[in-house]
């Protein structure tokens, strides 16, 4: 009797066929079972001893979103033994899709949305974590909506027109505004990129300041005597842009001239004089000194050393202390500072009594 039972047809498919169907259902969940006590499990414990935080997140993504997508798997396994008909099969098929994309894209886009805000945000920084918000929103919808054609396409829905539709509005919409999508892609360039941030202080060209503003069509700098300036986005990022902040020493390079009537003696304690100047300033690395050329009116000597700091004030107080001490030295020891002079020789002549004059004209006696 009993085997006769089990070859009982009720909706097309004998009691056998719907035994086996849920056996295959069970036999997909002690699977799931045994995947999330030992896999999901050890993987935990590894997780944990790594200092990295995107492998956790990764984990609990795979537990929230792999886990219903094997149940369903498990599900559709035993419904696929079963003879549904053209209509119940379509919808399965059509269920199964639905389910599997809906799935993955939502795994992808959230391992997407981890992987940005981990990269490019800090704590604290609200202003960056609500641009990149709208910016993942962008995504999502991009994302679903070509989710959302692939599931049209293989349910036999033609989306070639829509598609054309689509190019062709948004060709029109690229050509209208042009300019503000320039200066909206520049900005997610700026955003991404980083090439500098608000507090920076840059040069670009003939301007420079400190950034205050950071917008999705224009930048704005406080300039060092005050004013505002404003940039698009789009010029600055077609433009070489200078940043101080990350600057960690700065290059100084000067000149000084003295008189062509210093001794021979003097000229060579000059190197050794600034040398021992510049090496017991704190805060500096000393390059090299050298009686480098014969001037119009000067003998030149150049000097170059490093401030350890892109800090521009601190490379201003510097400098000053070595003028200070540089011009202390050399009235110790009677050592003259070039001027612009220029000598004038007149030769003597019938008309005149041939007097050497100074470049003013005067008598130079």
């Amino acid at each position: 009797m009993w085997p006769e039972l089990l070859y009982l047809e009720f909706l097309n498919n004998r009691l056998i066929d719907y035994l086996f169907a849920v056996t295959l259902f069970l036999a997909g969940i002690i699977i799931i079972q045994l995947l999330k006590r030992i896999f999901f499990a050890r993987a935990g414990q590894w997780v944990k001893k790594t200092a990295s935080t995107y492998d956790d997140f990764l984990l609990k993504a795979l537990r929230r979103r792999l886990i219903p997508l094997l149940y369903f798997a498990a599900l559709y396994l035993g419904f696929t033994v079963l003879s549904l008909g053209p209509l119940g099969g379509k919808i399965l098929r059509t269920t199964g899709s639905i389910i599997l994309v809906f799935y993955s894209v939502s795994f992808l886009l959230d391992a997407a949305g981890y992987g940005l805000k981990s990269h490019f945000l800090k704590k604290g920084d609200q202003t960056r974590k609500n641009i990149l918000s709208v910016f993942i929103v962008g995504i999502k919808v991009i994302a679903w909506g070509i989710a959302l054609l692939v599931l049209l396409d293989n349910f036999g829905v033609k989306v070639s027109g829509l598609l054309a539709g689509l190019g062709i509005g948004g060709v029109a919409v690229a050509f209208a505004a042009q300019a503000v999508l320039a200066d909206l892609f520049s900005y997610f360039t700026i955003f991404f990129d980083r090439p500098f941030e608000i507090g920076d202080f840059i040069v670009v060209g003939e301007y420079r300041g400190t950034v205050e503003y950071i917008g999705m069509k224009t930048t704005r700098l406080r300039s060092i005597s005050g004013e505002q300036i404003v940039f698009s986005n789009n010029d600055l990022t077609n433009s070489r842009v200078r940043n101080y902040k990350h600057m960690k020493e700065r290059r100084i390079s000067f000149r000084i001239g003295v008189t062509y009537d210093t001794a021979p003696a003097q000229l060579k304690e000059i190197p050794e004089l600034i040398t021992g100047i510049i090496k017991g300033i704190e805060g500096t690395r000393f390059d090299r000194a050298h009686f480098i050329e014969y001037g119009d009116y000067s003998l030149l000597f150049e000097v170059v050393y490093y401030v350890l700091s892109g800090n521009y004030r601190q490379y201003a107080d510097i400098q000053q202390q070595i003028n200070l001490t540089i011009k202390e030295e050399f009235t110790r020891r009677g050592i003259k500072f070039a001027l612009p002079t220029r000598t004038l020789l007149v030769e003597k002549g019938n008309a005149g009594n041939g007097k050497a004059l100074d470049a003013s004209g005067m008598d130079a006696g």
